[in-house]
């Protein structure tokens, strides 16, 4: 599969779709199609028609090996550090490159589906009511960081995320539908564990807002506390020993992964009636 002419992206859109069309200009000029190109690469070919396309962000590494393909001289690695500034906020940024390598990930959400578990539609369709400038860099770089189950050994991740975020249907049914069908299969992965907490649970220890909790195998605990203008970086131990008791709290609360299921299954059975 290559991106199509009516397809491509303007190159004069942004960082990442001058990124995509530069890789589609020269892999076209080497007379390569994308499946050889992605074996020349180290990567896929659906990764490579991705960043073609502008719907995901190149890694650090994949542009380095792609000059390697291609006999660039560092061209994609001299662009990587531009394309990456203006694909995530710059206060943001670090949480993703931890993100990349946790090895266990437990996210608390109360007003929207955690970014790992967006469909791109939802993260489109929440996204554009802030109406950024670069809408369509947001969506690629969220999309970008569900690669994190396409590891070897993919991380262990928990999602707790109040009952409301199911009765808020952003981007309507046509939305809705496939978004919790993706909460249901995604719960039912080995390293994946979801609950809710129900509506019925009036207070509880997330009420202050989101924030998700990174463990790594070597080094400690970090905790990401979102905000409005942005979240924040936590590494003082004490504070994330905080966070870290704030989600068992949350746990203990919320119905059980099954009971959440089933839940969720019942919001779905509801859309459109």
């Amino acid at each position: 599969m290559t991106v199509e002419a009516d397809t491509a992206p303007d190159p004069k859109a942004s960082l990442l779709a001058f990124f995509g069309t530069e890789l589609t200009r020269i892999r076209t000029r080497a007379d390569l199609s994308q499946a050889r190109a992605a074996r020349m690469a180290h990567t896929t070919q659906s990764m490579l028609s991705k960043i073609e396309a502008a719907k995901r962000v190149p890694s650090e590494d994949l542009a380095r090996d792609l000059d390697t393909a291609f006999g660039t001289d560092g061209h994609f690695a001299r662009l990587y550090p531009l394309v990456i500034r203006y694909a995530y906020p710059s206060w943001f940024l670090p949480f993703v490159e931890l993100e990349k390598d946790a090895v266990t990930i437990r996210s608390f959400q109360s007003q929207i589906i955690p970014g790992l578990l967006q469909t791109e539609s939802y993260a489109r369709a929440m996204l554009v009511k802030v109406r950024p400038d670069n809408l369509d860099d947001l969506v690629a770089a969220r999309m970008t960081r569900q690669s994190v189950f396409e590891r070897d050994e993919r991380p262990r991740t928990w999602f707790i995320m109040d009952e409301y975020v199911l009765l808020r249907h952003i981007g309507g049914e046509a939305v809705m539908r496939p978004q919790l069908e993706l909460l249901l299969k995604a719960g039912s992965e080995p390293r994946t564990v979801i609950q809710v907490i129900p509506r019925e649970v009036a207070a509880h220890p997330g009420l202050s807002g989101p924030f998700t909790v990174l463990g790594f195998d070597d080094g400690p605990d970090v905790l990401f506390v979102d905000g409005f203008s942005q979240g924040r970086m936590a590494l003082d131990g004490s504070e994330v020993s905080e966070g870290a008791r704030a989600y068992d709290l949350l746990r203990a609360v919320a119905l059980s992964p099954d009971e959440s299921a089933d839940l969720i299954g019942r919001h779905l059975e509801e859309l459109g009636t």
